[in-house]
């Protein structure tokens, strides 16, 4: 979509007057590159619309018009994402880590001790990934199978089918009582 008038200026050429729109000073390399590295920083568009002093639906407009600026957005929150999907998968994994101490002898040497730890796979992690990336396999399913009497078909009668089946009861039991009085 090619926009000839930029947004919020009804047609009308800036002649000089007053300063330039604001959406100018955020499409430059500097602008655009504080704005990936917030969305890079896991800030909600919301957020980054606070921090360039609009409001979100103008945001919203800007990217719609401006390519660059939804590319800089799109590509500070991949960063993140990737970083994300990796401590995930390390987690639900299990891994190893070095843990570094320091000490002083009584004769004020220092002694360096190096200790492997681990950190087991964490199951919720794993569900949570399995969840994720098989869905079909892994996903929350509470299937429930309903049966009639000795695993035949359920019998369901509507409202009147009972009401009828009932009046038919009650006129049987008191057809009954007056044969027998």
């Amino acid at each position: 979509m090619i926009r000839m008038n930029p947004p919020g200026n009804n047609g009308k050429k800036n002649r000089g007057k007053g300063r330039p729109p604001k959406y100018e000073e955020w499409l430059t390399e500097e602008g655009l590159t504080k704005i990936q590295a917030w969305a890079r920083d896991g800030l909600s568009e919301q957020q980054i619309a606070h921090n360039i002093g609009i409001n979100a639906a103008t945001l919203c407009t800007w990217k719609n018009d401006f390519p660059k600026l939804l590319n800089a957005i799109k590509k500070g929150k991949e960063v993140v994402d990737v970083e994300v999907e990796n401590k995930l998968h390390k987690r639900a994994m299990g891994y190893e880590y070095i843990e570094t101490k320091v000490t002083l002898n009584p004769n004020g040497d220092e002694k360096v001790e190096r200790v492997t730890k681990q950190v087991i796979p964490d199951v919720t992690a794993q569900i949570f990934w399995l969840k994720n990336r098989k869905p079909d396999q892994w996903k929350d399913r509470k299937a429930t199978e309903l049966t009639g009497k000795d695993g035949g078909p359920i019998e369901v009668n509507s409202p009147r089918e009972q009401i009828a089946s009932r009046i038919a009861s009650i006129a049987s039991r008191t057809q009954q009582k007056e044969d027998t009085e």
